[in-house]
């Protein structure tokens, strides 16, 4: 799989599981972080969680894949899964608002 199709699988699953204002940004030619940054919103850390493991679990299952790294699990507000060439952000409606990665990347020059 792509990393454009790999965010694009990863935003369907948030989709299906109710996560809010999911976005995928391209990235690759900013940073050598990541191709792509999917971002989405949870409404509770319950469902942030979740979230998580659904991704997780469907990239396991349907692709061999595994994050490099997750972090922020312990606490639920903001949680990132690094996939290497695709990085999910997963946050709560303060955490977005606060760091507005969309406006961050967007903004950055290549």
């Amino acid at each position: 799989m792509t990393s454009e199709q790999t965010a694009q699988l990863i935003a369907c699953v948030l989709k299906d599981k109710k996560a809010k204002d999911i976005e995928v940004i391209d990235v690759g030619e900013k940073t050598i972080l990541a191709d792509c940054f999917v971002i989405a919103t949870g409404s509770s850390i319950t469902h942030i969680k979740a979230l998580a493991g659904e991704v997780e679990q469907i990239l396991k299952d349907q692709h061999a894949r595994l994050p490099d790294h997750i972090e922020g699990y312990s606490t639920g507000r903001w949680i990132l899964m690094d996939y290497a060439d695709v990085v999910v952000h997963l946050f709560h409606s303060e955490e977005r608002s606060f760091y507005n990665l969309e406006k961050l990347w967007r903004a950055a020059r290549t």
